[in-house]
This record gives structure tokens, sequence and C-alpha cells, in this order.
């Protein structure tokens, strides 16, 4: 299924911070985790990671790979749990106002 893009812009960190809140992730597997649910790619989603890791809300690591070089990984930190959280509620608030009006006129 497409997803209008700014659709998909306004609740793709949302995404992101949810799935590695489960466990830390790297890179690669971020992506395939978030496609899961939006049509990603690479590019889209290393430019969040560092904007989101450079405003203290991921912190990362390297842990060694048996399939070549370490892999950096994130993890969520203390701010990105309160971050992630927030968003969250927005998120849910805003649907639902969403889903109201439409309810209300009949779609």
């Amino acid at each position: 299924m497409l997803v209008n893009a700014q659709f998909k812009k306004g609740v793709l960190e949302l995404i992101v911070l949810e799935s590695v809140r489960k466990r830390d992730m790297y890179g690669y597997e971020l992506v395939a985790e978030v496609s899961k649910v939006v049509d990603v790619n690479e590019g889209t989603i290393y430019p969040l990671l560092k904007r989101l890791t450079n405003e203290h809300y991921f912190e990362t690591y390297l842990r060694e790979s048996t399939e070549g070089p370490p892999r950096k990984y994130y993890h969520l930190t203390a701010a990105g749990v309160l971050y992630r959280d927030q968003l969250e509620k927005e998120w849910l608030q805003f649907s639902q106002q969403v889903n109201d009006f439409l309810q209300e006129h009949g779609v």
C-alpha cells in the first residue's frame, strides 16, 4: 500500500523510536523493521538516526559482527523514552481527532 509521503514523514520518528525501545538495533536492521510498517530506505532512516542521536535521544555503540565489520547499534536514552512517549500521545490524539472528523462526515 502506498502511503502519502507527508503522512509517512509525520509518523516515521515514532516508529523508529518505538522499534529501538523494544531492543537496540543497527541501521540496516532498523530499516527492515520500519519497512514492515511503512516503505522506507536507508537514505531516509540514516539521516533521521543521525539527527535523533545528535538530539540525545539515541546513544550508539559498536558491536562485533560475524558477517563483516562491527555494527553501530542504537540505544534509546531516557530522554528518548520521554520523547517517544510524547510523540505517541500526540499521534494518538491527532489520529483520534482525524477519525472523529471523518466519522462525523460520514466517511
